[in-house]
């Protein structure tokens, strides 16, 4: 177990902030969502898990090489409320969520022009229809020899 340093000489203030203090925490919680990813004989689907994320926050994209690119923006504000004369202060906050970038590997048969996003219910959904299979009737004559 680990014991707080004490930065100045009131000890019962700095031992509970020290105690409480979630800077360690914070890192050892970035990870990366939780995705799903289905398929139809129409579809790609991915789900990926963004709780509290508001769509503005979302970008979905093609890049250069053709690729899907994720990424999910946190714009956490970090404030101190005022209620009349009394000032709050967060002890601990654990609601925060980290930024996340992902680049993903499309399958060849993924019609790229028509992907589509939304989120809903704290899940980004990802749709991507694939192209339409062209039967080729071949036709031609062959010479016997």
């Amino acid at each position: 177990m680990l014991f707080p340093v004490l930065r100045s000489n009131d000890w019962f203030d700095n031992a509970f902030n020290e105690f409480i203090d979630n800077r360690a925490l914070n890192r050892m919680n970035a990870t990366a969502p939780a995705v799903n990813v289905k398929e139809d004989a129409q579809h790609y689907t991915m789900e990926i898990a963004v709780p509290g994320i508001k769509k503005e926050f979302c970008r979905v994209a093609i890049n250069d090489d053709g690729d899907l690119e994720l990424a999910i923006e946190n714009k956490m504000e970090h404030k101190e409320e005022s209620k009349g004369e009394k000032k709050e202060h967060y002890l601990r906050r654990e609601f925060s969520y980290s930024n996340y970038q992902q680049i993903y590997t499309l399958p060849e048969d993924v019609d790229k022009e028509h992907i589509s996003a939304k989120v809903d219910n704290g899940v980004l959904t990802i749709n991507m229809p694939k192209l339409a299979k062209e039967e080729k009737k071949i036709q031609r004559s062959i010479t016997v020899g």
